[in-house]
């Protein structure tokens, strides 16, 4: 995320390469972005840009006329940044456009390819940001001493120092930087740093040669909060979005923040701190940092060729699939082993089940026992007219000899004469024939 010197460097570009340009026209909105569009139309203006903190902004002063010059307040977010580029090479994701007068046409764009940024057309700076530590160094110094009593200094000191109130321009890695410097541990009571840098002043009494030359030698964290970003200036800082090889000079400048063998742990508001040592009282509870970097190589490495990567590899894998068939090979061998007893035990136990329990069913199987089926008697609904009734099937627990004894046996129903088939009327003499029939076979029983 761009900071407080990212911020100042894109400043000093825009001032470096509109220096002479002439731009005219409307300013124009990429139709993707959710940000208000600038309502500025002038035949002829110049751009410049000034820093604060933070925030940037570009001034736009009409050449000619009696117009009255605008201006548009920016705020990166993650991956903002300003580029002049020729029209036919604009970038993908430039949301906001000004456009030259030259021929062929420059055009000035705000970069933001993750879209967290905003821009405020005639906008003043933040009332909630404090003094900046590069620029306003003597007022930064002022605000923070003057609020200690304030309750954000209840919080650790690497939380306070993300609050751009106070702290207007630092961020993530410059925080980890120069507490690195101060061994200060990260977590520490931010009342209490500050407190010790209130008390040992160093400015009373002295002429401003020995309060350069104090400041210089043995700064005090104030002091650091001003000097190290000055620093990331003059080494160029780096832009977002640009290549790991453009801010070598940064990484080998960086001493603490993402170096091999520091601590981390992510504060409160879920930001990664980077710390030697131990991390101080006020850790959040549950919070967990990001694994150890063992090595960071930022220059080239030698790499061998395909060829011989190749053949090693090659060999390794053979070996390790050969290992891991036999493993397979052996589990398997294994389990069909014991496939085998389980089935042997099974059929024995059915055949003691077939011995004991003849007869029985509605039993549950036991487990590690299969089930033997059984003969079943197929029940109709619609008994056959010649057949008497079958017996109802037996109910568990009990054997067939018992219920034989207990159940009552069917009467037998009269016989039915071959010329019943189908409806006859009531008069008919196949019905009289019928019920003769009926009444001699009752009288006989």
């Amino acid at each position: 995320m761009p900071e407080g010197p990212e911020l100042h460097l894109a400043a000093l570009y825009v001032n470096r390469v509109c220096d002479g340009l002439r731009f005219g026209g409307k300013v124009e909105k990429s139709s993707v972005s959710k940000n208000p569009e600038v309502p500025f139309s002038c035949a002829e203006y110049t751009i410049s840009a000034v820093s604060r903190g933070k925030e940037v902004k570009l001034i736009l002063t009409p050449v000619r006329g009696a117009a009255e010059a605008a201006c548009v307040v920016f705020r990166f977010g993650m991956s903002g940044n300003f580029k002049l580029t020729p029209e036919d090479e604009m970038p993908k994701h430039a949301h906001l456009r000004f456009y030259s007068l030259d021929v062929p046409r420059q055009v000035l764009c705000f970069v933001d390819a993750r879209r967290f940024g905003s821009w405020e057309y005639n906008g003043a700076w933040q009332r909630e940001r404090g003094p900046c530590v590069m620029t306003e160094c003597d007022k930064f110094r002022e605000n923070v001493l003057k609020h200690l009593s304030d309750k954000p200094f209840d919080k650790p000191i690497c939380e306070v120092m993300l609050n751009q109130k106070y702290f207007n321009g630092i961020g993530n890695y410059l925080r980890s930087e120069i507490l690195f410097r101060l061994k200060i541990p990260p977590f520490m009571p931010a009342r209490t740093v500050l407190e010790g840098v209130k008390n040992g002043s160093q400015s009373e009494g002295l002429s401003l040669s020995k309060k350069v030359k104090i400041k210089k030698e043995n700064p005090d964290f104030l002091q650091l909060c001003s000097l190290v970003p000055l620093e990331v200036i003059q080494l160029g800082g780096y832009t977002p979005g640009s290549k790991r090889e453009d801010y070598t000079v940064l990484m080998q400048w960086m001493q603490c923040y993402y170096a091999p063998g520091m601590n981390n742990l992510r504060d409160s508001n879920g930001r990664t701190v980077w710390f030697e040592g131990e991390p101080g009282p006020l850790v959040p509870k549950g919070r967990k940092g990001q694994k150890k970097r063992k090595s960071v190589d930022i220059k080239p490495v030698k790499v061998e060729t395909k060829a011989t990567k190749r053949k090693a590899t090659r060999g390794k894998s053979t070996a390790v699939k050969k290992e891991c068939k036999e493993e397979v090979k052996a589990e398997a061998g294994v389990e069909t082993a014991v496939k085998r007893k389980r089935a042997k035990m099974a059929d024995i136990s059915s055949e003691d089940d077939k011995v004991t329990n003849k007869g029985a069913r509605g039993k549950r199987p036991q487990r590690g026992k299969k089930t033997v089926d059984e003969p079943q008697v197929k029940i109709c609904r619609r008994s056959s007219h010649q057949s008497p009734m079958p017996k109802t099937p037996a109910k568990r627990g009990k054997s067939t000899k018992q219920q034989s004894a207990e159940a009552p046996t069917p009467k037998s129903r009269p016989r039915r004469l071959k010329a019943d088939v189908g409806n006859q009327p009531l008069n008919s003499p196949k019905l009289k024939t019928r019920r003769s029939a009926v009444r001699t076979s009752k009288k006989k029983s």
